[in-house]
């Protein structure tokens, strides 16, 4: 491409240049960062751009990403958690919100050339463009996420989305965070093309001074965005109503709030209204889950390549067991791209999983049988574990058996690679007694996963103060690559998760056993914002499991003899078809929940809390936080308390 540069001056993030077509291409690449964010001076630099090409029109203007990483990744969180109140949040929305709306009134087309990550205020940005054009690779995402940190999308997402693809389609955006692929994107008319890397800036080119209308939704749509607002307003709340309370969850009933009665202007809301920055930031869940996106970015953080063996990149895994649990971890390693060899005492025990795995793939690829087929041939059945010998990770995912796990263990290490890392997803079992069978047990290593593996974000790496430095180093790469969030624990009863859940569940079934109602005490528990009640969670668990466990991680003596009863009647919860539910087609079959007692919250709360107190004193976690994301990433502790050693002490003062 031949252009003549503009010279940087004081502007080192957005890089302007014409090419000889007369398109302007203003690139952000913002020095000394992987990832492009929107902070005060990428905003004040973008201004000063916007203000030379009013003075000196070109042709078209094209905005892209001078990164790998993506386009932009929104707005800078680090200097949202600096404001001082409010009114400087209103200042300073105010800024970026006058500066689109100047991009969108430009006398030329603009188009923003997405590839990679485009979320919040970049996504924002290209709203304020006449054309997108995405990049369609798998790494391109767009995303509205800000009701996950408690705010709003204040720069114009609000007006613009729901006016470019319908309102029912932005609002499910911008009320769930969740993140769209691009040719999900064209089909929305979010985007107004995918197309291959190759051609993208020869795309971007024609499409810029292509002429083509701006995307507008179907009729029912615009009616639903006109007379009908407060039709689609309703049905939105009615969405929200049944997971986000409106005192937890503020911000998407501030969404709707905006969109309907403020034209999608946030800056319109008047500083009382329950829908304004100032009760946003005054609420507190606003800073809480600022709080949990930067655990969150912690967790991610470890395991990425240092300079050291953390860089370790697996490309083939042995799985032995072929149970619910190993699997699914095979097949979450083949989702990812590894090679994955599934080992089990016959192809017959094996066949479930791939049948599983194949459903699995089915949903993730959309129906693309091509790419369920790529991934369908890196899950390889292997029952006599051949692929063990050529392995570079080996995860022991049998059933609870100390002597099983023994001998495995030691066929295992007589027969993998002497680098090979060699891993147990044990939940209950001490590392330093699954060890023991190993001539070097220093190498084993836990990582444990959670079920659904799918679902569930957060893994466990065990250690104990005999493991192997880079041994435990590689398991947590090994996990950051799998894209789950990595918990460094130390070798304990439970470890962190299952050491803080057992107390939590033992409770809320010695609160059935005094007559509380099932449905009540999990009203209660997803009341206070947990993804689940406890007695559907001990369900879903399986009864058995919760017995055995419970025992084992509270110590109690006097287990509910409800729960005991049903065991041994075989009513083990959603996989036998009753427990304290009936099951039908993986739904728990439920009465209306009555009243939540005055305290049952808290009673429910407060064995939890306890234990996650008690893991950090005794070291199962280096600090605080650690515990708190642990916590919420792996029992989904209410995210809008911040984490539940956050909410203790704020509680206690």
């Amino acid at each position: 491409m031949n252009m003549n540069e503009t010279p940087a001056h004081q502007l080192p993030h957005w890089q302007l240049a014409r090419d000889a077509d007369g398109i302007a291409w203003l690139t952000l690449d913002s020095p000394g960062v992987s990832t492009n964010t929107l902070g005060a001076a990428v905003i004040a630099e973008l201004d000063t751009r916007i203000r030379a090409l009013e003075a000196e029109p070109p042709v078209a203007l094209v905005f892209r990403s001078g990164k790998d990483a993506g386009f932009i990744a929104g707005a800078n969180v680090e200097e949202f958690t600096q404001l001082a109140d409010g009114a400087a949040a209103r200042a300073m929305v105010q800024k970026s919100w006058d500066l689109y709306a100047r991009i969108e009134a430009l006398p030329f087309p603009t188009l923003a050339l997405i590839r990679g990550h485009c979320m919040g205020g970049g996504l924002e940005l290209a709203l304020a463009c006449r054309y997108r054009l995405a990049v369609d690779e798998a790494a391109t995402r767009l995303a509205l996420p800000e009701v996950m940190l408690g705010i709003v999308p204040g720069w114009g997402g609000m007006l613009r989305l729901p006016r470019l693809v319908g309102p029912a389609a932005a609002l499910d955006m911008m009320l769930t965070g969740k993140q769209i692929d691009a040719r999900r994107a064209r089909k929305m008319g979010l985007v107004d093309d995918a197309v291959p890397p190759r051609v993208m800036e020869d795309a971007a080119r024609i499409l810029v001074r292509s002429g083509r209308p701006a995307h507008r939704p179907g009729f029912v749509q615009r009616l639903l965005g006109g007379p009908l607002r407060g039709v689609a307003a309703n049905a939105a709340r009615k969405q929200v109503a049944r997971k986000a309370p409106r005192e937890h969850y503020p911000a998407p009933w501030a969404i709707i709030d905006t969109w309907q009665h403020f034209g999608g202007n946030s800056l319109a809301v008047p500083p009382g209204h329950p829908a304004s920055f100032e009760h946003l930031l005054g609420q507190g869940t606003a800073m809480n889950l600022v709080r949990v996106f930067f655990l969150q970015q912690r967790l991610k953080g470890l395991g990425k390549h240092d300079g050291g063996e953390a860089a370790f990149s697996p490309r083939h895994v042995h799985v032995v067991g072929a149970g619910v649990m190993g699997g699914d971890i095979a097949a979450w390693c083949a989702l990812r791209g590894l090679t994955v060899t599934l080992q089990d005492q016959g192809v017959d025990r094996i066949a479930p999983a791939i049948a599983r795995a194949a459903t699995s793939f089915g949903k993730k690829f959309r129906g693309d049988r091509k790419q369920v087929r790529f991934a369908l041939d890196r899950l390889i059945a292997d029952p006599r574990g051949d692929g063990l010998r050529r392995a570079d990770v080996v995860i022991e995912a049998i059933f609870e058996n100390l002597d099983a796990k023994h001998a495995l263990l030691r066929d295992i290490e007589a027969r993998a690679r002497p680098d090979a890392l060699i891993a147990t997803n044990t939940s209950s079992l001490r590392l330093e007694d699954i060890a023991t069978a190993l001539a070097a047990p220093e190498r084993l290593v836990g990582i444990h996963f959670f079920n659904p593996v799918a679902m569930m974000p957060l893994v466990e790496v065990v250690s104990t103060e005999h493991s192997d430095a880079t041994a435990v180093r590689r398991a947590t790469a090994f996990v950051h690559g799998l894209d789950k969030l990595p918990l460094p624990v130390k070798s304990a009863p439970g470890f962190l998760v299952n050491a803080v859940l057992g107390p939590y569940l033992l409770e809320a079934l010695r609160c059935v056993e005094e007559g509380i109602a099932p449905e009540t005490v999990d009203r209660a528990a997803t009341d206070f914002g947990m993804p689940m009640g406890p007695i559907e969670l001990a369900d879903t668990v399986g009864l058995d499991i919760a017995l055995a466990t419970g025992r084992a991680l509270t110590g109690a003596q006097e287990v509910p003899a409800r729960l005991q009863s049903r065991v041994a009647a075989g009513k083990l919860g959603r996989k036998s078809g009753e427990g304290y539910y009936r099951w039908t087609d993986g739904r728990a079959q439920k009465n209306p929940p009555g009243d939540v007692p005055a305290g049952l919250t808290e009673r429910l709360v407060a064995p939890l809390l306890a234990a996650t107190q008690r893991c950090l004193a005794a070291g199962v976690v280096a600090d605080a936080d650690l515990a708190d994301a642990g916590v919420i990433f792996g029992t989904g502790f209410a995210p809008w308390t911040g984490g539940p050693l956050h909410y203790a002490a704020r509680h206690a003062r």
